[in-house]
This record gives C-alpha cells, structure tokens and sequence, in this order.
C-alpha cells in the first residue's frame, strides 16, 4: 500500500510540473491570440499525442526528446522575444495609463482574417513537448515500481486538475490589459523557449525544472530596467539623469 501510495504521489507531483508548463503557455497564449486557433492546437497536440503513447506505450522512454526540446525552445524563443519586445515599448509608452487600459480598448493581437496559425503551432508544440514529459514520467515511475496503472492515474489527474485550474483562471486572464499580458507571456515563452533549447543541447540546468524560476526574474528584471529605460525617455529625461 505504501508502494502503492509512493508512486501516486511521486507521478503527480513531477507530472503536475510539466502540466503547469503546458497550461501555462496555453493559457498565455489564447489570451493574447485568440482561443479558437489555441485551442484546436491543443486539442490536435493531445490526439497526436495518444497515437504516440498509444502506439510506443513502454517503448516510449526510449524516445530521444531532446531534438524536440530544442525545436519547440527555439520556436518559443523567436515569437517570446517578439511578445517582450511589443510589451516593453507598449507598457513604456502608456506607463500606467497602459497598464490600466481595458482590455476592450485595445485592439486584439490577431485581428486578421481566417485562421490564427501561429496561435496553433504554438499551443500545439507547447501539448505535444510536455505531454510527452508526462508520458516519460509515467512509464518511468509505472515500470520501474511494477505500478503501471497507479502512475498512469497519477499523471492523467494532475494533468486535469491543472488544466481545470487553468479553465477557471482563463476568464481572470482575459481581463489584463493586452498591453501588459503580452509583455508576462513574453517573458514567460522567453523562459521556457530559454530553457527547453539549451536543454535541447544538452546542458544540464543547475537545480532542474527550478532554473526556470531564476530565468523568471532574470527576464522579469530586464524588462523592469527596458521599461524604466523607455519610460524616462518618453518624458523627457535623458539616460544619464
């Protein structure tokens, strides 16, 4: 029972730390997107995901990742870096007024015509990558404890619970000024784009999934001082003042 108990418990949490990850980006960019194109990536990322497991099932763990961690890092990175530039010269230039705009004020990120492919392939990439995390964890901790079942339970409920969270804090999001959310999903796809194609390499993070927190405010620090920066410059200061 105790074994039993172990394995539930171990396959939750690291799985819920992956799913974290994915409803993060999801979330980040349906709100900034638009959530028709998102969510049909993530839905699609989800199918293509099952015929994986389905089709690989313990055969799995033995699937390199890491060429799949570096191609969804860099795709991050090039539209993250994007989002945080966008954010830092809007928020720079309203100040607060920027900040406390509506969210109706503004016009959406994507207003074209059609469907959003962007919003998409991200969603999509962003399921398939840390799905595939959550497979890994639940073959690696069902098959080595003898527990396949149990660890599949584990994961797949901390893969819903997260997501339901997700659903609720959806309409909280939406709410942010676009102006002031594209600058927090930038900063977030720059962090998880940052880490996953370095990963991608080969390198080993100090400490983990926990680097992500340090790249966290590396890039939330370096916004505060773009920011700064732009803000004084649009009232006039100079940058020696």
């Amino acid at each position: 029972m105790t074994g039993v108990l172990f394995v539930l418990i171990t396959t939750f949490l690291a799985s819920a730390v992956e799913a974290i990850e994915m409803v993060t980006i999801v979330l980040g960019v349906g709100a900034t997107r638009g959530w028709r194109a998102t969510l049909v990536g993530a839905v699609a990322g989800f199918a293509v995901l099952a015929v994986v497991v389905v089709v690989a099932g313990i055969a799995l763990s033995q699937v390199p990742i890491g060429p799949l961690r570096l191609i969804v890092g860099a795709l991050l990175l090039v539209f993250g870096l994007q989002w945080f530039r966008k954010g830092v010269m809007r928020v720079a230039a309203r100040g607060l007024a920027g900040i406390g705009m509506h969210p109706e004020d503004e016009p959406p990120e994507w207003d074209g015509v059609g469907f959003d492919w962007t919003a998409f392939v991200l969603a999509f990439k962003a399921v398939v990558l840390e799905g595939l995390e959550v497979a890994f964890i639940v073959v690696s901790f069902g098959a080595n404890a003898g527990q396949m079942g149990v660890a599949v339970v584990g994961g797949v409920s901390a893969v819903v619970i997260i997501g339901g969270v997700g659903v609720v804090l959806q309409r909280l999001v939406t709410r942010i000024p676009r102006s002031l959310l594209q600058l927090v999903v930038g900063i977030l796809l720059t962090t998880f784009g940052t880490f996953w194609s370095l990963e991608g390499l080969g390198i080993e993070w100090p400490g983990g999934d926990a680097s992500i927190l340090g790249l966290l405010v590396l890039y939330v620090a370096t916004a505060g001082t773009y920011i700064t920066i732009e803000r004084r410059r649009a009232l006039g200061f100079s940058p020696g003042v």
